[in-house]
């Protein structure tokens, strides 16, 4: 159940960032970017900001479209696989395992990359999450409890 939640979780706010995306379009991405940090009272000068302003200057808006295609598309997994295993369906747990498990490899890669406590435990909870599903996945299959 926690893991349906979280998928869903992760599927509503992709879903947010996904309208954002397109609510950029037709305008200074820069600007409108910059007015939130005023309006946050972030401070400019800070390094961090910085290099977030450089990526967003070379935002276009094919990117912006590819942006907000790409976290509406994963969005679209991530509800698929959170109303699935909400509803206990065994194809969900299964769907969940492909997807959660293809990831791996590119965590692996970042974390290699460079390794955060972030990346860590991002790691570390889909690890875990593949193992318990793939373990139930067994144990329902080994005693019968199949219930498509």
């Amino acid at each position: 159940m926690l893991i349906a939640i979280l998928k869903l979780m992760k599927g509503a706010l992709l879903i947010a960032v996904g309208i954002g995306a397109l609510k950029l379009l037709h305008r200074d991405v820069a600007e409108v970017v910059g007015k939130w940090i005023d309006a946050l009272r972030i401070d400019p000068d800070n390094r961090h900001i910085h290099r977030l302003l450089q990526r967003i200057w070379s935002v276009d808006e094919r990117k912006l479209k590819q942006i907000s295609a790409g976290t509406f598309f994963y969005a679209a997994l991530l509800l698929t696989e959170g109303f699935g295993l909400l509803l206990e369906k065994r194809w969900a747990e299964s769907f969940t395992v492909i997807i959660t498990s293809s990831f791996l490899p590119l965590e692996v890669y970042e974390l290699v990359r460079r390794a955060t406590l972030g990346r860590v435990l991002l790691l570390a909870f889909n690890v875990a999450v593949v193992w318990y599903l793939v373990a139930r996945l067994h144990y329902e299959s080994k005693h019968g409890w199949l219930d498509e």
